[in-house]
């Protein structure tokens, strides 16, 4: 199937909110790769800066999203894509859309239900504080759902349509990622990765510390959904320590009377 074919298969979606700074540079790339005008969907949030006006002005489909937060952004747009896949990627031009044919024909090769685009920061791109955040809360959602994920928490990713629209709209703010792929992984679907570039962003900044410490736990919450069983024998393990610990003491204290 040739570039032109691949590239009409997936709708790419940009969710935005105050992006006035980056939506036009994403866009000029998004569509310079060969994507259809017509399969490019900005979301927007609710952007106060005129983010809105440069989109319309580039001929895509701008829609109004439903709720507040990325994860709305993402169940809003399920209901305009009628593209076999969808590809999501931020509005704020730290993701380059170089790499979107490449993640179409991987997803395409391997049959995946989702390929992750591995973020590999170029300077200056990301602090230490978010680096060593985002290697935590992945660890963390590898632990809980025993993947080996490299990057959980990107911001480029495509999936399968029809592989997404089964999940459940709840957990939301920007666990959004961690929802699609515990959701994924959870349901038997596929997950791939591919190593891409991350650039440094263009505008202000979204997420903070207080938002790792959200995302770790919506992660608790989708295991709940996800992996019960994995809850239980946690607290099933919990529940435990404290007769351990006295037996342990009796053992000690008896050992210390002989």
């Amino acid at each position: 199937m040739a570039g032109d074919e691949l590239l009409g298969l997936v709708t790419v979606v940009i969710p935005t909110r105050d992006e006035v700074k980056g939506i036009g540079l994403v866009l000029d790339e998004v569509l310079s790769v060969g994507v259809p005008r017509e399969r490019v969907l900005v979301v927007d949030g609710g952007s106060t800066d005129g983010t809105v006006d440069v989109a319309v002005r580039y001929g895509v489909r701008v829609v109004q999203q439903e709720g507040r937060g990325k994860a709305d952004a993402i169940w809003t747009a399920l209901k305009y894509v009628n593209t076999p896949y969808m590809l999501v990627m931020d509005g704020d031009y730290s993701y380059p859309a170089r790499y979107i044919p490449e993640m179409v024909r991987e997803v395409m090769r391997t049959g995946a239900d989702e390929v992750i685009g591995v973020r590999k920061p170029l300077p200056c791109s990301q602090g230490p504080i978010y680096r060593l955040g985002n290697r935590l809360l992945t660890w963390v959602f590898n632990l809980l759902f025993d993947t080996k994920l490299h990057d959980v928490l990107s911001g480029m990713y495509i999936v399968r349509v029809e592989s997404l629209r089964d999940a459940v709209a709840e957990v939301g703010g920007f666990s959004i990622e961690a929802h699609i792929a515990a959701h994924m992984i959870s349901t038997g679907r596929v997950v791939r990765e591919i190593p891409i570039e991350y650039r440094p962003r263009v505008g202000k900044k979204k997420l903070g510390v207080v938002d790792g410490l959200r995302i770790f736990r919506d992660m608790v919450l989708l295991t709940t959904r996800y992996n019960p069983m994995l809850i239980l024998f946690l607290l099933g393990a919990l529940l435990l320590i404290p007769g351990f610990s006295s037996a342990l003491c009796r053992l000690l204290v008896h050992i210390l009377r002989h």
